[in-house]
């Protein structure tokens, strides 16, 4: 049995398949991408426990039984807990799944064992009493995960906000107020079996956009080798150890802060963020989800895990794309991403005639290119190069498009502008002429200062690259012109919205 159907349990029901298993796949969106890919489908809410349990009770009674119960990239561990403990099936303890769910049992499981960790406060309403701790903090609701309502807070009125936003996303109504923790962050990904645990991932994250905390990606494997990355290792092993994760898989995102490894938080399934299905196979050439459904069928030999044994060293990268707010009216993707010799997928979130925003957490992206290459620096560059050429055009005349382009400080607003610049850009933008612009004479006014500028945009795109998308966009040729009529306004659009706000300038002229 398979909890969820969505696009992270797609290689766990493809592999099931491949083993010889049939697949019960469980999702309560009859919808879910896939569905049909399982020998059964049932649809029923992945947070009824009990009707599970039944379902499962009733299948291991029938002649063809019922040999065990997972879940991967999804935050519903207790669920596959709690069932396999109701019927009979390997697993881990109820209570220990809780301690990988609910992160106020988990920090008290990593403070009882020693293990590093932030100082933190449970909360369960906005006016919350001041952390015992300095500023800044980290605010997340209890019982979630993607980074839904994680936010930073470096004062009082900001915490109040984020406490408001946290407990929007928390099933239980409670969140968690934590010690920010410094460094770059790392993610971990390990089959548990008979107390043994085997690492089968380990990976650099790449975090932007302050306050929030959105993953643009990750590159499998880490580049942090040596005595450090043997300490975060043997830190998350500790961790896991404490909240009692005896068999099948653990997850975790660790710190390296200036205090030394401190656990952000630890799961009881396998990664989701294409990490375990995607990258680390593509890297390596193990298979994890393998041996993770032989954990949860009691068969993994622990000696020699199947399915994480290594084939090759190559090196995986994972990149997002996102979009300012508005409607999708096309998505265009350039040959070069289609083509790339390295690319192995794009993934879309974002549709067509869809409304997108910009990401406050990592489910609101609008997709992502994976690539696989012999070395790190041709993999990076083959997942970026493919990104730049997903190029996302918004309907003109959009309220949320209009307001996001027109704010007041886009050097200092939230969502963040396109393109960082200095203060003198800004201050040279305002010597452009400004009038209305005529697409009878869409020449640009040369604007050196931003042109000669080093700046990229949100996915690395630089002022000239974003420019040939503005052109590929709209079909228009823009040359550059000292007497043409796209001035100030065409320059400011672009550097508050990259090539999607320029092209919706235009689009909205049309």
């Amino acid at each position: 049995m398979i909890l969820g159907a969505g696009i992270m349990q797609g290689p766990v029901i493809r592999i099931a398949g491949d083993m010889g298993l049939e697949s019960v796949v469980v999702d309560g969106n009859k919808d879910a991408p896939c569905a049909g890919e399982a020998d059964v489908f049932e649809r029923i809410d992945l947070k009824n426990k009990e009707k599970i349990t039944e379902l499962a009770l009733r299948l291991k009674a029938e002649q063809s039984g019922l040999s065990g119960v997972m879940t991967a990239g999804t935050d519903f561990s207790a669920t596959v807990a709690w069932v396999a403990e109701h019927a009979g099936l390997p697993g881990i303890p109820y209570e220990a799944a809780l301690n990988a769910s609910d992160k106020g049992r988990m920090r008290r499981c990593f403070k009882k064992a020693g293990v590093p960790s932030p100082e933190f406060i449970i909360v369960d309403k906005e006016a919350a009493p001041p952390p015992p701790f300095s500023y800044p903090v980290v605010v997340k609701p209890i019982d979630n995960m993607g980074g839904r309502g994680c936010k930073r807070a470096d004062n009082e009125t900001e915490l109040r906000v984020a406490i408001k936003e946290a407990l929007k996303f928390s099933r239980s109504g409670q969140a968690i107020v934590e010690e920010y923790m410094d460094g770059p962050e790392y993610s971990i990904d390990a089959i548990v079996y008979e107390g043994n645990i085997t690492i089968c991932g380990f990976a650099d994250r790449h975090i932007f956009f302050p306050p929030y905390f959105i993953e643009m990606g990750h590159t499998m494997p880490s580049n942090l080798e040596g005595e450090t990355a043997s300490l975060l290792l043997e830190t998350f092993k500790t961790g896991a150890r404490s909240l009692g994760l005896t068999l099948g898989a653990a997850k975790g995102d660790i710190k390296l802060t200036s205090k030394g490894p401190m656990i952000g938080e630890i799961a009881a399934r396998l990664s989701g963020g294409y990490m375990s299905g995607w990258t680390y196979p593509y890297s390596s050439g193990a298979e994890p989800i393998k041996a993770a459904i032989l954990a949860a069928l009691g068969r993994l030999n622990a000696g020699d895990p199947q399915g994480l044994r290594r084939e090759r060293n190559w090196v995986s990268a994972e990149r997002a794309f996102i979009s300012i707010p508005g409607l999708v009216s096309e998505i265009k993707i350039m040959k070069s991403t289609a083509s790339g010799k390295y690319v192995k997928n794009v993934f879309f979130r974002a549709r067509e005639n869809e409304r997108v925003a910009f990401p406050e957490n990592n489910v609101s992206k609008c997709g992502n290119v994976i690539s696989a290459a012999p070395s790190r620096e041709i993999a990076i560059t083959a997942a970026e190069e493919a990104v730049k050429g997903i190029l996302i055009r918004l309907a003109p005349h959009d309220a949320a498009t209009d307001a996001f382009l027109s704010a007041d400080k886009p050097s200092s607003s939230w969502p963040p502008s396109a393109f960082s610049v200095s203060e003198d850009i800004y201050k040279a933008l305002e010597t452009l002429p400004f009038g209305k612009p005529d697409l009878r004479r869409a020449g640009i006014i040369p604007f050196p200062p931003l042109l000669d500028s080093e700046a990229v945009d949100y996915v690395g795109r630089s002022v000239a690259e974003s420019l040939d998308a503005v052109r590929s966009l709209t079909g228009l040729p823009l040359p550059f012109d000292r007497e043409g009529s796209l001035g100030r306004e065409f320059w400011t659009a672009l550097l508050r919205g990259g090539c999607q706000g320029a092209a919706y300038m235009l689009d909205c002229l049309k």
